[in-house]
Formats: C-alpha cells, sequence, structure tokens
C-alpha cells in the first residue's frame, strides 16, 4: 500500500506530512542529493519492505500521515525562500514535516520556519560533520553552513550534534561561540541517549552512518554510526518531534540501494515516533482538560 498524496490545504492539524526538498545546489563536492526524494519513495513503495515500523504502527493505513510530493524549486536564494515558504506553511497549519532533501543546507530554511512557530525550539543533529562553517569556498548557504546560520539567528536554543568525527579548529571555534553539545565519535558509548526538556527538531545526515551501512553519500567518513544504533537513538527519544529531514543521500553513489534501504528505514522510524508522540501530546491535553473540568 502506498502513502496517499495530499495537498498542503487538506491537510488536518497533527498530519505527519512527508515533503520532498529536491536541492543540491549549496553541496560543497559533489552533486547527487536531489535526486534523493523520489529514490526513498521508490524502495519504501518497492514491496521489498512494508510500511509498518518497529512500533507496530502501520504507516500504509496511518489517517496522519501524507505525502506532498517533492517542492518545485528554483536557483539561489528563491529556493531557499520557496522551501521557508512552503514549511510555514505546513507548520501553521498544525502539520509537522518530514523533510527528504536534498543536501544538508534545505536544514536552514527548515529550521527558519519552524522557529516562527515553535520558539525556544531544539536541534537534534545527527551527522559526520558539524555543519558550522561561517562560509565554506565563499558560500555562507553551503551545506556545510546551515547550524551556523541557524545559531547566529537564535532560531534554536540548543543544538546538540551526534556522530561528529571529522572537526577542525574553524569548527570547534564554532561550537564554542554557539554554545553547540558535541557528542562526536572519539566519546561514543552504546546506550547513549540524547535528553531533552521538550520538542525538538531532528536532523539527520545520511553519513551519520559508517560507510559500511550508507555508502550512498558523498562524503564516505569512516568510524561512524550503525543504522541499528541511530534506531535506537530515535526510538529512544522521550520528547516529541515536531519536524525533522533526512538529507545527504546521494543515490549516485548507491548502485546497489543500500543507503536507499536504509533511508526509508529511517524514515519509517522518524514518521512513526513522530506520530507516537502526537498521541501523547493528545492524551496529555486530554487529561489537561480532564482536570480542570
Amino acid at each position: 500500500m502506498s502513502l496517499q498524496r495530499e495537498t498542503i490545504d487538506s491537510l488536518q492539524t497533527g498530519t505527519v506530512a512527508i515533503l520532498g526538498v529536491p536541492s543540491d545546489e549549496n553541496s560543497s563536492f559533489m552533486r547527487g542529493p536531489a535526486l534523493a526524494p523520489p529514490r526513498i519513495r521508490e524502495v519504501l513503495h518497492s514491496g521489498s519492505m512494508n510500511l509498518c515500523a518497529e512500533n507496530g504502527v502501520d504507516l500504509g493505513s496511518e489517517a496522519r500521515l501524507r505525502d506532498l510530493g517533492d517542492l518545485a524549486l528554483d536557483s539561489g536564494t528563491i529556493a531557499l525562500e520557496q522551501i521557508e515558504s512552503a514549511v510555514s506553511g505546513l507548520v501553521q497549519r498544525g502539520a509537522y514535516a518530514l523533510s527528504l532533501g536534498g543536501d544538508h543546507a534545505v536544514t536552514y530554511p527548515i529550521v527558519r520556519a519552524y522557529a516562527k512557530s515553535y520558539p525556544g525550539l531544539s536541534i537534534l543533529h545527527l551527522d559526520a560533520h558539524a555543519d558550522l562553517y561561517d562560509e565554506y569556498e565563499g558560500n555562507r548557504y553551503a551545506n556545510a553552513c546551515p547550524f551556523a546560520r541557524i545559531m547566529e539567528e537564535d532560531l534554536a536554543t540548543r543544538l546538540v550534534q551526534v556522530g561528529i568525527r571529522t572537526m577542525n579548529t574553524h569548527q570547534r571555534t564554532q561550537a564554542e561561540r554557539f554554545g553547540v553539545e558535541v557528542i562526536d565519535m572519539q566519546h561514543w558509548h552504546p546506550g547513549f541517549q540524547a535528553v531533552f526538556p521538550g520538542p525538538i527538531y531532528l536532523s539527520l545526515d545520511m553519513d551519520v552512518l559508517d560507510p559500511a551501512f550508507a555508502p550512498g553519500v558523498s562524503h564516505h567518513e569512516p568510524g561512524g554510526l550503525s543504522t541499528r544504533e541511530v534506531i535506537q537513538l530515535i526510538q529512544g527519544l522521550q520528547v516529541p518531534i515536531v519536524g525533522a529531514d533526512i538529507v545527504e543521500f546521494n543515490p549516485e553513489r548507491d548502485p546497489v540501494g543500500i543507503t536507499a534501504m536504509a533511508a526509508a528505514k529511517l524514515l519509517k522510524e522518524i514518521a512513526a515516533s513522530m506520530l507516537k508522540n502526537d498521541d501523547s501530546r493528545g492524551a496529555a491535553n486530554q487529561e489537561t482538560r480532564k482536570n480542570r473540568d
């Protein structure tokens, strides 16, 4: 069963909306991630896997999960504005965006959209790279820079980065400047779980995975997490995920589809977690109303 296609105007409050953001013009090394959204959908609906997540949620029959297809984007800063506008439309309707990049540059306009409705938002960033460059080869909007833009604009009050294993002196200085909490792979330990006091935005770069589990990325950085470790991180979150992105999958470096399958698997687990947390919000609201009455 395939996920139903919808338009933004038809979405209900509490819907998790899958949105393709096929942009890779700000990639610092090679192009290809713009091809990812349709490839992830292809694998998701190929029959090789079903649409059940590990917590038992059948995404194929879940009325609160909808697929909006891919954005039609121009180039340059106009594309960033188009991304922000589209996600703002979702958030303002009370929906939760699960965005499929694209390179990591798309996270900046997405978080800009979220910051308007979620002041005090925290971000959990899973990646091999900190993406904190002030600019990269003259481009302040490169995929190496989104979290510098996010933090200097105060779009998030807390940024926790997990899986980092390439930080240079400049990025360490940037992390200190912005108060970023970095859990690098040198200090990672099995069973680690990020703890947050409230809702979070989750940004998942596929190269947080070791290349053995995800070779289809532009930057191969050995020494990363396993697919199971990333799934456990997602499943162990005790706070609502109000938005998320999966970025930097490059189908042109994934000849046998290993990374596409991993991205589809992670999409299922993130979507199921977002829906579970929406159930929790609904139960909490009902209890609040009951106590008030």
